[in-house]
């Protein structure tokens, strides 16, 4: 029997049935990029692990509106209100405008999610393009008292808030002491009341770019302040599920926390989803220590620590074969395993595209090889169901490839599994594979490389005067849409 959909919260560090506010829609929100560098395996697992929710809870029949921002403004170099905007520092860098960095690398990640076979959320709103959304949020936030302007700056007042509405520090478990002992003095932050207060809006210096009219001057709106005005516009006050990295539960989401609770009385999320941290061999990334590898030098294997250049389909299934909530240590010794084991349930799917199953329907029906394969199809979705553990689903879909390999290699007779459990095999492991999981085909690379062994073969054949042969070659690709072209220097392709 199937169980329930359980889901870990981060809020209450605890395992709940999960019951969406108004079902059959779900709503949920991703913290997004911030755009000013390229993407890296950091990014990836975030985007992947709730690419895996997203697409399970559809396979559920929820309706899920799914909103991944994009932050193009207002993330400052240290996190805390000090420091440049980090796309101005980049466009500054560069030399070339603010957006321009932001929409460069926008568009790089959004390619680097396509490979990664990560489906577009529902809405990828940028948060430049919300300003007048996070402008009345934190007007809302002045009215109750729970917010102060200093000289042209806006500032959220914690101390205020845990007074009149609620715990500052309850996601992440830090309380005001130990938040301000941890804060040090900011330069251009005297007019604070409070060290742990954080910036709503800044008022713009003379050398910062991307600026906009407020009723406090000129400015631009902090980092935090984004995703609450953003999820709500599109969510609603209160939705279903929060999600990001852990590196983001503070300050970051324990501000959306309370900003949004300041703004509208509600809480913001139901449910708060946090993805472990990314390490190579165990080593936390870091530009200074050579490890920090973006998607695009994996994907060619081009940076010092890679011994070749690894597929984005290997790093999808290298990264569900742990738990989510799980540190993920990349190796190279890891990533060839998890090759291997991706090219294995690939080959099981194109068999099950192919392979035809005939029995005999008698008593069998209830034979033990069915009631593994029903077991195994059982254990694949109640461990999607115990907190999207796709590494349990994982293991489950190898146990019925051993059936499929099985049955396509003679070792097993096709007597003893019923056509129904056949079937349920087959709807099971290709669902899960593609559907679920998320998980295809390489295809491009795999192109490629059979093209220049068609080519060796047409070369040896033209070679060794087997015209046949080559004529054979040159049909079957020119119908579809390949011509073969010979050079003095050799043979190439192109399309017709």
């Amino acid at each position: 029997m199937q169980q329930p959909l359980i889901i870990y919260n981060s809020l209450t560090r605890q395992k709940e049935l999960f019951r969406p506010l108004s079902p059959p829609f779900v709503g949920m929100y991703l913290c997004g990029p911030t755009v000013y560098g390229k993407a890296h395996l950091g990014h990836a697992r975030a985007a992947i692990t709730f690419d895996v929710v997203f697409r399970y809870l559809q396979y559920l029949n929820y309706r899920v509106r799914y909103i991944r921002n994009i932050t193009d403004v207002g993330h400052l170099e240290r996190d805390l209100d000090d420091g440049d905007d980090k796309i101005q520092q980049q466009a500054r860098l560069e030399e070339v405008s603010p957006m321009e960095v932001a929409q460069r690398y926008t568009n790089s990640y959004r390619k680097n999610m396509e490979q990664l076979n990560v489906l577009p959320p529902s809405i990828e709103p940028c948060a430049s393009g919300h300003i007048p959304e996070q402008i009345a949020m934190i007007e809302a936030i002045i009215q109750r008292g729970l917010a102060y302007v200093v000289d042209g700056s806006v500032y959220f007042d914690v101390a205020a808030y845990n007074q009149q509405v609620d715990i500052y520090g309850k996601l992440s478990g830090r309380t005001i002491e130990e938040t301000r002992s941890g804060t040090r003095s900011l330069t251009g932050q005297e007019g604070k009341r409070n060290a742990v207060d954080f910036a709503l809006w800044k008022k713009a210096t003379p050398r910062h770019i991307m600026q906009w009219p407020s009723p406090w001057g000129v400015g631009f709106p902090g980092w935090h302040i984004e995703c609450s005005a953003i999820s709500t516009k599109y969510l609603g006050p209160q939705f279903d599920i929060h999600g990001g990295g852990m590196d983001l539960v503070f300050p970051h989401h324990e501000c959306e926390i309370a900003q949004s609770q300041a703004a509208s009385k509600t809480n913001l999320a139901t449910y708060w989803m946090h993805n472990n941290l990314v390490t190579i061999d165990g080593v936390k990334m870091g530009k200074s220590l050579g490890n920090f590898i973006t998607l695009d030098e994996l994907f060619s294997g081009n940076h010092a620590v890679l011994d070749q250049a690894y597929s984005p389909m290997t790093l999808r299934f290298f990264m569900l074969q742990s738990h989510y909530r799980s540190t993920l240590s990349v190796s190279m010794h890891a990533l060839k395993a998890a090759h291997q084991g991706y090219r294995k349930l690939l080959n099981g799917w194109y068999l099950l595209t192919t392979f035809q199953h005939k029995s005999v329907e008698s008593s069998l029906t209830s034979s033990v090889l069915d009631a593994e394969i029903y077991a195994d199809c059982t254990d694949c979705h109640n461990a999607m169901r115990d907190d999207f553990n796709t590494a349990k689903a994982i293991a489950s879909l190898f146990n019925l490839l051993k059936k499929v390999n099985g049955l396509y290699n003679g070792q097993l007779n096709p007597e003893t599994i019923s056509i129904a459990a056949f079937d349920q095999l087959r709807t099971t492991y290709m669902t899960f594979v593609t559907d679920i999981l998320g998980l295809r085909e390489d295809s491009e690379k795999t192109a490629t490389e059979t093209m220049e062994i068609l080519l060796t073969i047409y070369q040896e054949a033209k070679e060794a005067k087997q015209y046949h042969q080559v004529d054979w070659i040159r049909s079957a690709l020119q119908k579809i849409g390949i011509a073969i072209k010979d050079h003095a220097k050799g043979v190439n392709w192109e399309y017709l």
